[in-house]
């Protein structure tokens, strides 16, 4: 049995009837059998065109057809694998599994990775670090002939030579020796030992970091070792405050004489940057260790009753 073409479809006029597709329509209950063809007039198919692709997607024509019913647009196929838009946490940089990719993606390579969050303390230590090259460079006027102060660099050397540590080593030792009360000899005594307490801290503080010297600076030390290539911290500094710390609590000396010694301390701490020694980190660090070395001291202090047989080796 056939239907009239114009008579609309069951499903309504949204969706155009399969069988109307195929050019074989329904028959209508209201229409007579005499009015009914076979396939669908002209007029019919101009005035309600019906793509074979949204007709095949019917759910009518599903039924008649047996295939299953897809609503598909017409004109568009399904994407492949290579036509499928990328994940979106992909195109964000993010490596996550993509249900869209079906597995992960690939990582970037890591120069291509841009820190958007860097550290505070990298920031601020970079920072320093510049400042510190910058200042230490500016500040370094003796450290040649050639430079802005060279007239002054024999000054400086012997002001270099005054914080050395074999000359407070030999002048302690000697006074011990030649030291004729139990006081001045237990005053010495100490001293001697805050000082090769010094030596070693600074030693392997310098192994630890090894950084290097200033590239203005002139080798030309007086009397290396092989860890004083490296400049962190100043040793000179370090002694410096630790001496300078040690007269002022254990020598009774007058206001101008007390304020000599402060004085010293500071100019040995500023030559070891004028000359190209030291950068300016390395002399305030030296100066604070060496104000914090002296606490040591005062605490593993020797005496007759704690050690007695270095003051019996030196009494005799």
């Amino acid at each position: 049995m056939l239907q009239s073409a114009q008579s609309p479809c069951q499903h309504g006029p949204a969706w155009p009837c399969s069988a109307s597709a195929l050019g074989t329509v329904p028959r209508h209950p209201q229409e007579t059998p005499g009015t009914t063809t076979g396939v669908r007039s002209p007029a019919s198919a101009a005035s309600n065109p019906a793509p074979a692709a949204l007709a095949v997607g019917h759910p009518s024509a599903s039924k008649l057809l047996g295939t299953p019913g897809r609503r598909e647009h017409a004109g568009r196929l399904p994407r492949g694998p290579s036509q499928r838009k990328p994940c979106r946490a992909v195109a964000r940089g993010l490596i996550l599994r993509c249900p869209a990719a079906g597995g992960a993606a690939p990582p970037l390579p890591e120069e291509d990775c841009m820190k958007l969050n860097p550290s505070f303390v990298g920031i601020a230590l970079s920072a320093l670090l510049a400042v510190d090259l910058w200042a230490s460079k500016r500040l370094g006027v003796c450290a040649a002939e050639g430079s802005a102060w060279g007239s002054a660099r024999p000054l400086m050397k012997v002001i270099e030579v005054s914080g050395h540590g074999v000359p407070w080593l030999l002048g302690t030792a000697y006074g011990l020796c030649r030291s004729g009360s139990a006081a001045t000899r237990e005053v010495l005594l100490n001293l001697l030992f805050a000082l090769l307490l010094d030596l070693v801290l600074v030693a392997v503080v310098k192994g630890l970091v090894k950084r290097r010297r200033p590239t203005h600076n002139k080798m030309d030390m007086f009397v290396t070792i092989s860890v004083d290539k490296y400049s962190f911290p100043s040793g000179h500094a370090t002694r410096a405050a630790l001496v300078c710390r040690f007269v002022l609590h254990h020598l009774v000396l007058a206001v101008p004489l007390r304020v000599l010694v402060v004085l010293w301390a500071l100019i040995v701490g500023i030559s070891r940057v004028m000359l190209g020694r030291h950068n300016v980190t390395d002399v305030l660090f030296g100066l604070l260790l060496g104000y914090m070395l002296y606490s040591v001291v005062e605490y593993c202090w020797l005496s007759p009753l704690s050690a007695p047989a270095l003051f019996a080796l030196w009494s005799h």
